[in-house]
């Protein structure tokens, strides 16, 4: 028997005692369930900040701010939460079952965590955010 065949001979194995065992399929049932659940309950609040007139605002109060600065901001998304990047530091805004989360993190760890409505001016979220690396800089 070659090694491919042996290979496939021991995932099938794998595979169909897997199959057999009630629970462990019942435990990732319960998983994708909550992973479901969870998804749902912060779906509207991320689809909020993805399509609201915050998100634009805070990218161009970014680059009003920065450019004089010379900071260059870096934007991406990771999944449903939106990541500012400069640095050393980041702003992210986390989607919640109960709103959005604006998180300031100074080299990985968190500094402060703020609830924030998508509907107020996003120019003060910039200017403290940016205020962080300014003062970090000293």
């Amino acid at each position: 028997m070659s090694f491919l065949d042996n290979l496939e001979s021991n995932l099938k194995a794998l595979e169909s005692r897997d199959e057999r065992d009630p629970k462990a399929f019942a435990r990732e049932a319960a998983v994708r369930e909550a992973s479901r659940s969870a998804a749902l309950q912060i779906a509207p609040h991320a689809d909020a900040l993805r399509n609201g007139p915050f998100l634009n605002g805070l990218l161009t109060a970014c680059r009003d701010i920065g450019h004089p600065r010379r900071i260059l901001v870096r934007a991406v998304w990771v999944d449903s939460m939106f990541r500012l990047e400069t640095g050393a530091k980041r702003l992210e805004l986390r989607p919640t079952p109960s709103g959005v989360l604006a998180v300031l993190l100074v080299e990985g760890r968190e500094q402060e965590s703020t609830p924030i409505d998508l509907s107020s001016d996003p120019v003060k979220l910039a200017e403290k955010w940016l205020e962080v690396e300014k003062n970090a800089l000293r």
